[in-house]
């Protein structure tokens, strides 16, 4: 992995990378080459194997990420907006299914594309100056990076329209209110809180925790009958694992497990 991007910087800390959008002076907003970096950046953290998790936040307290950079997109032609709105989406489920648990530590505007990203992480954390919203509707577009999909999916569909149609922006209580954030957090605080969450998470079985992933996402787009067959065989192949049996013979016997990953 490279040790830093133009646009994103990679920390780690134990099993923990934090990637960080850092363009502070344009408030996060994503342009075509941080999009490109990200994709690099969770390619490189797919197949590391001293990374267990990863938070994924913006550079500042303004803003985790305010959206796309609109100098960009006014540019675009038919053809042009297909591929970005393709290359967002690729890069974005490359996020979703990292195999390893990803957390948005949201520090901020979380407008538009930030949104989107957040939407694709696993779990958001959400300090109390956070805010929220999908715009697009405002400059003539619509979502086009899996919000108008993901949004839905997580918090229904009558509150992801009143978002995406109306394109006004919420705070951090409300959502929290409606299942969009798993924790409110004091300002300044997300991140801390998001790696908190890290290190619980990862006390557990990091095989079980990829299959879990695995599960999930499965039931969200297959049928239930699918899902419950694939849940079933990772069920079973975990049965087959040292981490299963450490796991268990440390619940019997009372002790913390140490898992191996195998």
């Amino acid at each position: 992995m490279p040790e830093s991007y133009e646009f994103l910087s990679v920390a780690r800390e134990g099993r923990v990378a934090t990637v960080t959008v850092d363009r502070p002076d344009k408030l996060n907003a994503l342009n075509d080459a941080t999009v490109r970096e990200l994709a690099d950046a969770f390619a490189a953290l797919r197949v590391d194997a001293d990374v267990g998790g990863v938070i994924l936040t913006g550079a500042g307290d303004k803003a985790f990420v305010a959206g796309a950079d609109i100098g960009e997109l006014s540019k675009m032609g038919p053809l042009d907006g297909v591929e970005t709105s393709r290359r967002g989406q690729r890069t974005l489920r490359a996020i979703e299914t990292l195999g390893k648990p990803v957390i948005a530590a949201v520090n901020g505007f979380a407008l538009g594309g930030g949104l989107e990203i957040a939407l694709a992480c696993h779990l958001r954390v959400a300090s109390q100056n956070a805010r929220f919203g999908l715009p697009e509707v405002k400059l003539g577009i619509i979502p086009g990076y899996g919000g108008t999909i993901r949004l839905a999916r997580l918090v229904g569909r009558g509150r992801a329209l009143e978002l995406i149609l109306t394109g006004e922006m919420i705070d951090a209580e409300e959502a929290h209110r409606i299942g969009l954030a798993n924790r409110v957090v004091p300002a300044g605080q997300a991140h801390a809180a998001a790696a908190e969450m890290m290190v619980t998470i990862l006390r557990n079985g990091p095989v079980a925790l990829a299959m879990a992933l695995e599960s999930v996402d499965a039931a969200y787009h297959g049928t239930t009958e699918d899902a419950q067959r694939l849940e079933s065989n990772l069920f079973g192949l975990l049965a087959g694992t040292d981490d299963m049996r450490e796991g268990m013979a440390a619940f019997l016997e009372k002790r913390a497990a140490e898992f191996e990953g195998r």
